[in-house]
C-alpha cells in the first residue's frame, strides 16, 4: 500500500503531465538532499516540492515548505544543473494536496520561492 506522500507524488506528476510538463525525475537524490519532482515546462527546468495531507488540521500542506526546506531545494537544483551541464531557466513550484473522502484537492503554486 502506498503512503500518502507517495500517492501525493503520483497525483502531482499526473497533474504536471496534464499541464503539458515533461516529468524528468521523481525523488531525485543528491548529496545535498532530494527533489520530489524535476520537470521541464517548455524550456524551463522546474523543481517541485510536493506536500500531501489528509486534512487541514495542521494548516495547508504548502505551509510545511519552510525557508530551510527552500534553501535545501535550491542546493539540489544547483547540483542538478551543474551535474547535468544544463543552462536553462529554473523555477521552484510547490504542489499542495489535501486528500480526504476520496477527493484530491490540488493546489499548484508556481514560482513559490
Amino acid at each position: 500500500m502506498k503512503t500518502l506522500g507517495s500517492k501525493g507524488e503520483d497525483i502531482a506528476a499526473d497533474f504536471l503531465k496534464g499541464k503539458g510538463c515533461n516529468v524528468l525525475h521523481r525523488n531525485y537524490k543528491t548529496p545535498m538532499g532530494e527533489a520530489d519532482i524535476v520537470a521541464k515546462d517548455k524550456n524551463t527546468i522546474v523543481f517541485v516540492e510536493v506536500k500531501a495531507r489528509s486534512s487541514e488540521a495542521f494548516g495547508q500542506p504548502f505551509e510545511a515548505v519552510t525557508y530551510r526546506k527552500q534553501e535545501k531545494i535550491k542546493k539540489v537544483a544547483l547540483y542538478y544543473m551543474k551535474h547535468n551541464k544544463i543552462e536553462a531557466p529554473v523555477r521552484f513550484d510547490v504542489i499542495s494536496i489535501i486528500s480526504k473522502n476520496g477527493i484530491d484537492e490540488v493546489n499548484h503554486i508556481m514560482e513559490a520561492f
